[in-house]
């Protein structure tokens, strides 16, 4: 793998850094949050107040009081709504047609709120005109009231329970309160009329079947009689035929006859019995019964009673005796007589019996062959009778349906399947805008957009990233990385031939301080120059003239005056180069995002500070064979970034200077300082490098000598740097002849 991809894993966010750029930027969020506050509290203040008004229905099953008890008696109770009965009243309620109706009822159509386009802006006209829009007033103006009611109406099912919300928002509390009442009136009026119409066709319906129905029974009672005339079967009013009746009666006294005939032949055998025996007649109830043989007895009782007396005192020949005597025996043959009579009337009692039997059997023997031939013909006229009856049933179903609807018909007992239970009232507060929670989302807003600005450009810029591992994990006291860049020459390098034939001669082995290597700048070709600017020695005597000129001071100076581009010159080649790579991790330990360019010849910064000398840098960007993301790289031992010098074609990457300005440009605004390491440039080159403007410029010059620094302070003031700083790498006494300026 190539080193870019080894240092894009080594570095990780900096959170730390990240958010305390939100706190240096604190101004910039603080502004940032009052302006769109003030922006949120003027929309808001400046929109038309709105109001809402709430009105609320319980969706139930209602019949009229005189039908519902006996509607419960009967088990016809309605089930309740279910969630799709629930949601279909919604739609209802939302429905073109009620809404049409309210408007009309209301008059909406003539305010201006429900007809907004009815008075167009001239903007409005100017797009109708151009094509762009539609023209509004093309519709209807119910189409167009329609519209604007739909988009202020809300209409909603409570969860969890059959009460259905009606919400309404306009300018006027009058109307957000009496709208959402009318849509209710209106909406129960609507379903007591579907009840009412319901009724009306019922109605309609069933008086020409209820005729026709009428003439159904006429004929198939006219078709029963008939049957019956034709097939002699006369109604019984009960189940059975009249042969059957008849049967039953015959079988019924026959069986009285025989129990009468043998009772008659078992009184006349025992009477029969006891008159052969010679036994005592009275003894039998059929005799005793009889009034005869009771009077009878009664004159043989008295006749015995006198001969009894008169035996006392006369004698037995006495003619009273003996004609008291005959009539007893008188008396006595009629006793005899008398029982034979009964006898003979018992027997004739039983012969009569037989003889009735007799005629009954006969009878019966004919009612049976009748009563068959009733049952063949009753099968037809049951059919007849089973049509009849459902005629009949269904004509008094029909009846009782048709008195149900006429009962109906009336308006107060067809009540709608639903109520108001709470009814909308003029609102006092403003449902629309809410001043204060919207200022105050505003305020947030713009605080959360300015900090995510903030951010992304730490993020992307790339100041925000960290250098991980065990080198960045154990940073070097700042008296130690002196001491080790204080002479870089000390420093081996791994020669590029180790790295493969493709090494470049320049990555070698570092230069001979007698011979510095050269800067990129030198490829820079000729330009029309400028006019020189000319500094006359009273400027220079008046220029500042400090102590100290070591990298500590430069640093201080670089970030109490925030300066954020700087250009740095080091005649004396990489040890020049080096001091400038400490000025910039000294700038990156004061949490500063800090980032040096590489346009040295050797790339002596690039080898101290990269991961490898093969990374992308500014000439693949310049040559357009690397992104600007890929070049930027993070510092081994701070927390610094570098930019490569690359790996391109120096001329060919030279060529596009003036684009290397507008991308040090852009990195400025990315970084809170940006340090251009120019190894020993031209002042030619620099110049070409800052398109002729002032820039503050670093003279990294350790050990230089007092005419040296004074030649390369005249040469730049001649070229219009104002702005010079002398870095000798350590502390050190000024010149004797001062400088454009003195760190």
């Amino acid at each position: 793998m190539s080193g870019v991809h080894e240092s894009q894993q080594d570095v990780d966010i900096d959170l730390g850094g990240l958010f305390g750029s939100i706190w240096r930027n604190r101004m910039r969020v603080l502004l940032a949050t009052v302006a769109c506050a003030g922006i949120a509290f003027a929309g808001a203040n400046l929109v038309t107040p709105r109001y809402k008004g709430e009105a609320r229905l319980l969706i139930e099953t209602r019949e009229p009081a005189f039908t519902t008890g006996q509607d419960r008696a009967q088990g016809r109770d309605q089930p309740a709504f279910d969630e799709l009965g629930i949601a279909s009243q919604v739609q209802l309620l939302q429905s073109a047609d009620l809404i049409k109706q309210v408007a009309r009822d209301m008059k909406l159509y003539e305010l201006e709120e429900f007809d907004t386009t009815a008075k167009p802006s001239a903007v409005s006209d100017l797009l109708v005109l151009l094509g762009l829009k539609k023209n509004p007033l093309d519709l209807p103006p119910e189409e167009r009231v329609l519209k604007e009611f739909a988009g202020k109406l809300v209409v909603y099912q409570v969860e969890r329970s059959r009460v259905i919300g009606i919400e309404f928002t306009s300018k006027d509390p009058r109307l957000a309160a009496a709208i959402p009442n009318e849509m209710a009136k209106v909406y129960l009026s609507l379903q007591s009329g579907a009840k009412l119409d319901a009724n009306s066709e019922a109605t309609r319906w069933l008086e020409p079947e209820i005729a026709n129905l009428r003439e159904k029974v006429r004929e198939a009672e006219q078709k029963v009689a008939e049957y019956r005339s034709q097939s002699d079967l006369p109604p019984t009013g009960d189940s059975a035929t009249f042969a059957m009746r008849q049967l039953n009666d015959i079988s019924s006294e026959v069986a009285r006859v025989r129990g009468e005939r043998a009772s008659a032949e078992a009184r006349a055998e025992s009477v029969r019995a006891v008159l052969k025996n010679g036994g005592a007649p009275d003894t039998l109830s059929e005799v005793v019964g009889s009034q005869m043989i009771q009077r009878l007895k009664e004159s043989e009782a008295q006749i015995q009673g006198q001969i009894s007396d008169l035996s006392t005192s006369l004698l037995d020949g006495h003619p009273r005796l003996k004609g008291l005597r005959s009539q007893l025996a008188g008396i006595r043959t009629q006793i005899k007589s008398e029982t034979q009579k009964i006898l003979t009337s018992l027997e004739n009692e039983a012969k009569t019996a037989r003889l009735r039997e007799t005629q009954l059997m006969q009878q019966l023997n004919t009612l049976k062959a009748e009563t068959a031939r009733a049952g063949e013909d009753e099968v037809g006229l049951k059919a007849l009778e089973r049509e009849a009856t459902a005629q009949r049933q269904l004509l008094e179903t029909y009846l009782a349906r048709y008195r149900e609807a006429t009962s109906r018909t009336d308006s107060s007992s067809t009540p709608a399947d639903a109520r108001v239970i709470s009814a909308a009232v003029e609102p006092t507060d403003v449902s629309f805008p809410k001043v204060i929670p919207i200022t105050v989302v505003g305020g947030v807003v713009g605080f959360a957009l300015s900090a995510i600005v903030i951010l992304l450009a730490e993020l992307f810029s790339g100041r925000a990233l960290k250098p991980v591992g065990a080198a960045a994990a154990m940073p070097r006291r700042r008296d130690e990385n002196v001491e080790e860049l204080a002479e870089p020459v000390a420093l081996e390098y791994e020669p590029l031939a180790a790295k493969g034939p493709a090494a470049r001669p320049e990555y070698g082995a570092v230069r001979d301080m007698g011979a510095p290597p050269r800067s990129l700048l030198s490829d820079i070709g000729p330009e029309e120059k400028d006019e020189d600017v000319e500094i006359s020695s009273e400027e220079a005597a008046a220029a500042e003239d400090d102590n100290d000129f070591s990298i500590a001071a430069v640093a201080r100076h670089l970030i109490e005056n925030n300066i954020s581009v700087v250009v740095s010159v080091s005649p004396s080649g990489d040890r020049g180069s080096t001091a400038t790579v400490m000025l910039a991790r000294r700038i990156a330990e004061e949490h500063r995002k800090t980032l040096i360019i590489d346009l040295t010849g050797s790339a002596c910064p690039t080898r101290l500070m990269a991961q490898s000398v093969h990374l992308p840098g500014i000439t693949d960007l310049l040559v357009g064979d690397a992104a600007f993301g890929d070049i930027i790289h993070g510092d081994r031992l701070s927390g610094a970034h570098i930019i490569p010098r690359g790996n391109a074609n120096i001329k060919r990457a030279m060529r596009g200077i003036d684009r290397l300005a507008m991308v040090i440009d852009a990195l400025s605004d990315a970084y809170d300082a940006v340090i251009v390491e120019c190894g020993p440039a031209e002042v030619e080159g620099v110049r070409r490098l800052t398109r002729g403007q002032e820039t503050d410029i670093v003279l990294s010059i350790p050990g230089a000598g007092e005419d040296e620094i004074v030649d390369l302070i005249g040469a730049f003031g001649e070229a219009g740097y104002n702005e010079i700083v002398l870095m000798t790498g350590e502390g050190s006494e000024p010149p004797g002849h001062p400088g454009r300026r003195a760190a």
